[in-house]
């Protein structure tokens, strides 16, 4: 009971040696923990958000749980399952920028210890199904060496929903490269052309789940392709999106069914499997939507690629018959990051051996509707930051020299110029260029009034909101609040003080799979 009430962190009477062994008296009690990650799942495209896409798992699954309404992720696939799996910021491990590209030769920083590790220490079977993205071009940076029992899914950042076939242009051999991308533990998986990955997923998922004996903790982590562009889907789930005059959106709302049938499907492979009764279930999006591919993060501004609340406020919640108030709404501050202690915690093992995390555990505030322990929380840091597919009509970003020579926010120390975002309690303070701002409209609707429009004031290098009353970041306010912004200007310096180099290096012609080759590790 003394472990399961909160972090071990929080019992720094008992030695490494007691807590094992009383996981091993604790047994089949050590809750089942099934994480699942959407990808780019948009705050407006689920049922519960108002949404004209139907999620019924979803929206019966949260409504029996805790939804998660103040819960934040990255803006960008490889920094969210980074955080996700280490606890920590992304300025600790030295990926504060970008994604890894296929080509590139780094992973997440092999000294960095990653929940799955922790949870075999806790002596759980740990298995993951779905989309790793955080590097490959060593054995060692595979998701079966970084404490995974079992692995099924692909490496890079997104492919064909139905060939698994990954194009990637390489600039140093002058090629772009279309290759395999599936593997089976770290052989490549050649049998699965013209299946459907969202389907092929969840019946890996629901397979291992089947075969799981009961008396062993489980810990199974599903990282879905959906709903990730390209915008494939069965023609069956189109049907009933008829009403959708926009194809693209009409494609992201098939896949959007396509993924909550899995859920459901993995739902009921637990319950008739006789665990559901002793499962802690998350769902999570990775990033907010890409409106460019048919996602909506209506009413907030942004998209994924931004710090605004569209690219990094998530969709989540969690549903166990273990907590202790069903069926509740949580405005308490959670992040990406908090997930490793949390679960570390559930399961009744230790984070002793990692690097000093940056995430807490949330589970009282989950659970019981306790205060988060987090009052603050970095967005990120970014000096090389650049967006890749700027808004519509807003190629222009804020650079230093558009920074007023006579700004006042200067004297924390703290170069406003560069892309970063941070909270504390109810503030949000931007500097430098946030990301694409538009408010994008309501799918099905073009009111003007729901996008940026010309009389909404420019972007400044320091932006401060009140998201607690603003969350639609409509309303700056740092000229009322200085004391505010030099706060949180501080605190960001303050950051930035303990960040990591960059590590973000050029592609490596080495990785070329060849012609009838795979990707995977060639270093």
């Amino acid at each position: 009971a003394l472990i399961h009430s909160g972090s071990v962190m929080a019992l720094p009477f008992l030695s490494a040696v007691f807590l094992c062994s009383f996981c091993a008296v604790l047994g089949s009690q050590q809750p089942h923990i099934v994480f699942i990650l959407a990808d780019d799942f948009g705050w407006y495209d689920v049922g519960f958000h108002g949404s004209e896409i139907r999620t019924p798992n979803l929206d019966k699954l949260s409504a029996s749980g805790v939804r998660l309404d103040n819960y934040y992720v990255q803006p960008l696939c490889t920094p969210s399952r980074n955080q996700l799996m280490t606890g920590r910021y992304q300025i600790h491990t030295g990926m504060q920028h970008q994604i890894i590209w296929p080509c590139q030769p780094y992973c997440v920083p092999l000294d960095q210890k990653m929940l799955p590790q922790l949870m075999k220490e806790a002596g759980y079977a740990t298995h993951m199904v779905g989309k790793w993205h955080l590097g490959m071009y060593k054995k060692d940076c595979l998701p079966t060496r970084r404490g995974f029992d079992t692995y099924f899914g692909y490496l890079t950042g997104s492919e064909d929903y139905f060939t698994h076939v990954r194009c990637v242009p390489i600039s140093a051999l002058n090629l772009t490269r279309c290759a395999l991308d599936l593997r089976d533990g770290e052989e490549v998986a050649t049998t699965y052309k013209g299946d459907y990955s969202t389907e092929l997923f969840s019946q890996r998922a629901t397979s291992i789940i089947s075969k799981h004996t009961p008396t062993k903790p489980l810990f199974l982590y599903m990282a879905l392709q959906a709903v990730h562009s390209p915008l494939q889907v069965p023609d069956r789930y189109l049907t009933p999106y008829s009403f959708i005059k926009d194809h693209h959106r009409q494609l992201y709302a098939g896949m959007v069914s396509a993924m909550d049938e899995a859920v459901g499907n993995i739902t009921l492979a637990l319950q008739q499997s006789g665990l559901w009764d002793n499962t802690v279930l998350i769902f999570s999006t990775d990033n907010g939507g890409q409106t460019l591919s048919g996602g909506s993060n209506w009413p907030l501004r942004g998209r994924k690629w931004s710090l605004w609340e569209g690219g990094v406020r998530g969709v989540g919640f969690v549903t166990s018959p273990l907590l202790k108030r069903p069926g509740t709404v949580s405005r308490e501050l959670i992040h990406i990051s908090d997930w490793l202690p949390t679960l570390v915690g559930l399961a009744g093992g230790s984070t002793n051996s990692t690097k000093p995390l940056d995430g807490f555990n949330v589970w009282n505030a989950i659970s019981k509707g306790h205060a988060s322990p987090r009052l603050e929380l970095l967005h990120n840091i970014d000096p090389l930051y650049n967006d890749i597919a700027p808004c519509p009509g807003s190629e222009k970003k804020l650079t230093l020299a558009q920074v007023d020579s006579g700004d006042s926010w200067t004297k924390s120390g703290f170069n406003v110029s560069i892309h970063a975002a941070i909270r504390f309690s109810k503030w949000k303070l931007l500097t430098g260029y946030p990301g694409c701002d538009i408010w994008f409209p309501r799918p099905g609707h073009n009111s003007s009034s729901e996008t940026r429009t010309s009389d909404v004031d420019p972007l400044k290098s320091v932006m401060l909101f009140d998201i607690e009353n603003d969350p639609e970041e409509r309303n700056e306010v740092s000229a009322q609040f200085p004391a505010v912004v030099e706060y949180l200007l501080d605190r960001l310096n303050h950051h930035q003080k303990s960040a990591l180099p960059i590590n973000f290096p050029n592609d490596d012609p080495k990785c070329d799979p060849g012609p009838k080759g795979a990707w995977g590790p060639w270093a």
